[in-house]
């Protein structure tokens, strides 16, 4: 009996810190679920995966977008702007979770290019850009592109973005914009949705609404473990299920390392030779 209530107590309380991880995950998100796994190789920035960059089978965080203010690739990369330099996983501007045209496809999470604001005169405003009551979306990106052999600039050209929105692009998805009627014929055919109504059709402009959160912190390789539970893991890099190996044999040899070295320090101990030498 006793030894089976000391497995009931283990139980209850790992189920208790694990209760409290995940209260303080949601407090500190202001979303839920606190954090996705990441099942695409689209936003991974280098063949074997890194620690900065979001890759297939990692874990992050997802930060409420009522708590974090969204800043665009065009507002990081603006010169002089208030918000020059900053960068999130790898690269200048914010990376977002949102659904795809409001409807429940899997959410997408890819970085957010640009935003854009109906002026109050009827045109576009493009916070990070010169662009002002517009008609129609034409910027070029500091993202160069290989086409042909050689370089450009990723550029939008005479974009209609129908509503207020963002723009958004997978980092590893060359220079393919998510929103097809962004692409030239050269960059891609861009993604397709699932719309509210079951019909199937082209990403549109990522509305407010339909933004789940801004990625935050990542916990790297972790989320690996559900892909390959899952039959889902044909996107995690090699190196990443040796990098996990390696981190759960650390994990579990702390412990028995720590126990160790108390049991050396209490060997050491003046109380206990004191005591050695009273039972003598």
């Amino acid at each position: 009996m006793g030894e089976a209530w000391s497995w009931i107590r283990e139980a209850v309380l790992a189920g208790g810190l694990i209760a409290t991880l995940i209260t303080v995950l949601v407090l500190m998100t202001g979303s839920w679920p606190p954090m996705v796994v990441i099942e695409s190789n689209s936003m991974q920035h280098d063949a074997n995966g890194e620690v900065g960059s979001i890759d297939a089978g990692d874990l992050v965080l997802v930060m409420s977008d009522d708590r974090k203010n969204i800043i665009t690739f065009a507002e990081a990369t603006e010169n002089g702007g208030a918000y020059e330099g900053y960068e999130n996983h790898g690269m200048p501007g914010d990376v977002i979770i949102y659904q795809k045209n409001g409807g429940t496809d899997t959410p997408v999470i890819h970085r957010a290019l640009l935003e854009v604001i109906a002026n109050v005169s009827g045109g576009w405003d493009v916070p990070g850009t010169t662009l002002r009551n517009v008609d129609t979306i034409t910027w070029t990106f500091d993202i160069l592109c290989p086409y042909h052999g050689g370089d450009y600039n990723l550029k939008v050209e005479n974009w209609d973005p129908v509503h207020e929105g963002y723009l958004t692009k997978g980092d590893n998805n060359d220079c393919m914009i998510d929103q097809p009627a962004a692409n030239t014929q050269s960059q891609g055919s861009g993604l397709s949705a699932t719309n509210p109504d079951g019909s199937v059709g082209p990403v549109q402009t990522v509305k407010e609404e339909w933004v789940v959160g801004v990625a935050g912190a990542e916990i790297p390789w972790v989320g690996a473990i559900k892909l390959g539970l899952s039959n889902n893991s044909d996107s995690v890099p090699g190196s990443t299920w040796t990098k996990l190996a390696i981190t759960a044999f650390i994990l579990l040899a702390i412990p028995a390392i720590w126990e160790r070295v108390a049991n050396r320090v209490m060997e050491t101990a003046p109380e206990v030779a004191q005591a050695r030498l009273e039972e003598e």
